[in-house]
Order: C-alpha cells, then sequence, then structure tokens
C-alpha cells in the first residue's frame, strides 16, 4: 500500500477521534449532573481523546439510553398493574399529608403508594434467606417471578434451578431475570439451559440493547447501547402468586451463604413480605421484564384485601432513567428527617457532597449518626474510599465503625424508633445514578426495633474509627534531646527510621485515597 495513503487514513482517523471528542465533550457539558463531572470530561477529551473518548463512551454517561424511550409504555404497564388491583388495596393505601412528609416525598420518587396492612420478616443471613425463599417457591401454585442481579450455576444455584425446574413442569409460569454483565457466566452455563429445556421463562436484562426509537441531537453520537456497561439491574426480587415477596440484598452463589474460601462469613439481610406492597415488588419486575423481553406480563394479581399484619410499607425503586437521583434523594431524606438517629450500614460507603454534608449537619444538631462499613472491603480502591469519605465525618461527630466480623454486604438503615430500609441500594453514587435498585421501607416500631437489635450485634463485631488514625505521625522523642552526642547525626536513631517509614506510609495512604476518590462517581 502506499505510504501516502496510511498517512491520509491516519489523518481521516485523528480528525474523527477529535471530532467525538469535541462532541462529547459538548454533551458533558450539557448533560453532567455534576459541574466537577463535566469539567473532569471536558479536559480531559480534549487533552487525552484518544484514551478519554473510549472511556466517555462507557463511563461518561449518566443516563440510561433507550430505557427512557420507552418510559411512556414502561410507565404505562406500572399504571395498568394498580389500576388493576386499586380497587382491592385502596382501604390501605397511605393518604399523603404534612403528617407523612416522608411518604409525600417518596411517593413522587416511587410512583408507587405507601399501604397498611402488610407483614415485613427479618432475614438475617444466607441460611435464613434461601430457606425462606425456597419453602416460598415450593408452595408456589400459579407463578414465580424471579430476578436476580448475580446468579451462578454453583451448589446453591442448582438447588433453586430444581425447584424452578420442577415447578414450571408442573405448570407454574416461571419468570427468571437477570443481569446481563453481573451474571455473565451464567449465560452460558448449564444450569441456564436446563432452565430454558423445562420451560422456565429466562431473560437477561440487556443494558446494552438497543430502544426502539433513537434520539439524536447535535452534539450526541449514537451508538446505540453498546457502550452502556457502566449500568447495572442490581435488584433482587422474587414473588410468588402474588402474595409473599422478598427483597434484600443477597445474590444466587455460596459465598452468601458465607461458603466462599475468599470471603469467609458474608454478613446480609433481605427481608420477606406479604400484604398490598407485594404489588410493587411485582410492578418492578413487570417493568424489567417489559424492557428486557419487550412482552408485558399477563399476571392476576390475588391480593384478598386481608390486613396481613401492622406494617406500613413503601416499596422504592430506583433506575438511572429517572428525571432525579432517586436512591439518593430517598437516603437525603431519611437523614434530614432524623430527629433521634440514623444508622446506616453499607459495603460501599461512597456518597457524594450532599449526602456528606447531610451527615454532617444531622451529626451537628445532635441526630446519633452510625456508619457500618466492612473492615476488609471486597475492593481496595473502594476500601480506600471509605476512608477518605470517614475522615470528612468524624471531626462533625459521625460515629464510623468497622465491621470486622466478615464481609458485610447488607444494605440496611433506621431512622429514629419506627422506620427501616432493607434493600439493594448502597451508599453510592453508583447506586444513586447508575444501577437499578429498590428498597422496602417500612415504618412499623417492632419491626425496627428488631433491625436495631440486628445492627447493634453487627456493631458488638465492629470497632469504632478514632480521629487519631488520620493524624501525621510526629517525630520521635528521641530527636529532640539535648544530650545527643554532637557526633551522632539524628537518622542513625532506629526510632528515625521507624518514624520515616510511618511517615511515609501515611503521605502514600492519603495519596491513594485522593485518588480512590476521584473515581467515586464509578466506584
Amino acid at each position: 500500500m502506499n505510504p501516502s495513503l496510511y498517512a491520509e487514513i491516519a489523518a481521516v482517523v485523528i480528525v474523527l477521534v477529535y471530532i467525538m471528542a469535541v462532541a462529547s465533550a459538548l454533551e458533558a457539558i450539557l448533560k453532567a449532573r455534576t459541574s466537577q463531572g463535566a469539567i473532569a470530561w471536558t479536559i480531559s477529551l480534549l487533552t487525552f481523546p484518544f484514551l478519554s473518548v473510549p472511556l466517555y463512551l462507557i463511563l461518561g454517561r449518566n443516563k440510561f439510553d433507550g430505557y427512557l424511550e420507552q418510559r411512556d409504555e414502561i410507565e404505562a404497564e406500572s399504571l395498568r398493574l394498580v389500576q388493576r388491583s386499586s380497587g382491592r388495596i385502596e382501604e390501605h393505601i397511605v393518604q399523603l399529608s404534612r403528617d407523612t412528609p416522608m411518604y409525600t416525598s417518596l411517593f413522587n420518587l416511587a410512583r408507587m403508594p405507601a399501604t397498611t396492612g402488610n407483614r415485613v420478616d427479618l432475614l438475617i443471613n444466607g441460611e435464613q434467606t434461601f430457606d425462606s425463599i425456597m419453602a416460598g417457591l415450593e408452595a408456589a401454585q400459579k407463578y414465580i417471578l424471579f430476578q436476580f442481579y448475580i446468579i451462578r450455576d454453583d451448589e446453591l444455584g442448582r438447588r433453586l434451578g430444581r425447584v424452578l425446574a420442577d415447578k414450571a413442569r408442573a405448570g407454574v409460569e416461571v419468570y427468571l431475570l437477570y443481569d446481563e454483565i453481573g451474571s455473565r457466566p451464567f449465560v452460558r452455563s448449564r444450569l441456564h439451559k436446563q432452565l430454558q429445556v423445562t420451560g422456565v421463562h429466562v431473560a437477561a436484562f440487556n443494558t446494552t440493547q438497543s430502544g426502539k426509537k433513537r434520539r439524536r441531537n447535535l452534539f450526541q453520537f449514537n451508538f446505540g447501547n453498546r457502550f452502556q456497561l457502566n449500568f447495572r439491574n442490581h435488584r433482587k426480587v422474587v414473588v410468588v402468586d402474588g402474595e409473599t415477596a422478598w427483597i434484600g440484598g443477597h445474590n444466587v452463589g455460596i459465598e452468601y451463604l458465607g461458603l466462599s474460601k475468599k470471603f469467609g462469613h458474608w454478613r446480609d439481610t433481605h427481608t420477606r413480605f406479604q400484604g398490598p406492597a407485594v404489588l410493587g415488588a411485582e410492578q418492578a419486575f413487570a417493568t424489567d421484564w417489559l424492557w428486557a423481553t419487550r412482552k408485558t406480563l399477563k399476571l392476576d394479581w390475588d391480593f384478598s384485601g386481608q390486613s396481613r399484619g401492622d406494617s406500613t410499607v413503601l416499596i422504592f425503586p430506583s433506575d438511572p432513567a429517572s428525571e432525579f437521583e432517586e436512591a439518593g434523594l430517598m437516603y437525603h431524606q431519611a437523614i434530614v428527617a432524623a430527629r433521634d438517629r440514623i444508622w446506616i450500614a453499607s459495603p460501599y460507603f461512597v456518597p457524594d457532597h450532599s449526602i456528606v454534608s447531610a451527615l454532617q449537619l444531622a451529626a451537628l444538631r445532635g441526630v446519633d449518626v452510625r456508619v457500618i462499613i466492612p473492615d476488609e472491603p471486597d475492593k481496595a480502591i473502594v476500601g480506600l474510599a471509605n476512608w477518605s469519605f470517614t475522615r470528612d465525618l468524624l471531626p462533625a461527630g459521625v460515629k464510623v465503625y468497622r465491621y470486622q466480623g466478615g464481609f458485610m454486604h447488607q444494605k440496611v438503615f433506621i431512622m429514629d424508633e419506627e422506620f427501616a430500609g432493607v434493600g439493594t441500594a448502597n451508599f453510592d453514587n453508583r447506586s444513586f445514578r447508575l444501577n437499578f435498585e429498590i428498597t422496602v421501607l417500612t415504618r412499623d416500631t417492632a419491626f425496627t426495633r428488631q433491625v436495631q437489635e440486628m445492627l447493634q450485634t453487627d456493631l458488638d463485631h465492629s470497632r469504632r474509627v478514632d480521629a487519631s488514625e488520620f493524624k501525621e505521625p510526629k517525630a520521635p522523642e528521641e530527636l529532640n534531646k539535648k544530650n545527643r552526642p554532637w557526633w551522632r547525626p539524628k537518622f542513625f536513631y532506629i526510632s528515625w527510621w521507624r518514624f520515616l517509614i510511618r511517615y511515609w506510609r501515611f503521605h502514600l495512604f492519603y495519596l491513594a485515597m485522593a485518588i480512590a476518590r476521584l473515581f467515586a462517581p464509578v466506584l
């Protein structure tokens, strides 16, 4: 080939990359949720376009392209479910007023009413959770909705799979939904094929698929969703016959039973609930199924109208296609509404500035603010970011605890004496802005007391972080001795070498925390 042709091709490629960089920078300026993010992307795209353009295509978008374009159809499906059952649950719907500020604000975000007459059971570990789910699946008569972020073809996955397959053979409609990235090995597994053969309706929530229509504008190169690898459907939802539902932090894998050699003991929390709130779990699954398959669920949610318990429950789904950052606003509302206490347990504590400020103000006004995070996180960069945000919270009086009883994966909080949340949303920007999440928000003094007792046990297995851990090491006292011989330099002292090691280790740790914090929006 003519060398001049190579030069022409290279020139065309360079021009196209720079055009894409400029267009992406303009899109970041127009659509980035924060000014810091817009500035960071603009500088990197214009300075290092060959590296930044691919990264922007994968990590830069904060709106779930395609899903938003089907929003009208998805919302219509949700409304159909609510209207079909509204007559049965009307007497249980919480009426919004000034006396219910939590529900008033969150209802407008969740697009689903809070309901009374529910029973909520707390499931503290993997054994309780999967024994309860297994019993519910075996009792199914009409249909099963089964959704997890991660499904593994291991001992637990095959155990659950056998029940799902047996129910499908018996005529029960079984719908199984998984995240295409979180469950990537499952797609090629033997379990996946067996479930399909036995009649289970299996679908992946494909974040990389395209919507029906494509919106185009001057500042957006439209590549479909092929590069949208930064989004996840992180929900874990099981519904049986419209009567019982399960939502919480567990995925389907033996590590969630504490059987992994890498993680050891696994600390997680789930909920089982019955009553009109089950409709919210069904609605979340139905909208995800519509996106994944382009098909609506033909289900008969048969709630009798009778009260199942004393809990008021709001099922709170959140997603990156919405106008608001729903999960972040949910946590923010709980923090600012707290008068006595707000306790939060999360494996990934990487909040944004507004949440940090809300926690600081809550502690300053006398609220008992406690945060529980793992002492040994599963990702080193997340652990460094945890330390960085811990440093910001301690001066305000926030109590931060590091759980030492194994790996803590639960996503739980309590507010005051009667409000508790258990679900899938972590306390980080990924859950706030990039993931599809779902949380069970419960107003019930007895249930909140159970959650408090559970968290108190976790605190008993944790160590409280002290502000002294962030203080710069001081030079040893020996260096200030006046009787040191003039001929012996300071660096001859062993204590000096120990100090030097501690000094540089401390500052390298600070540098690592600062770098990790830069990646907070995508951790």
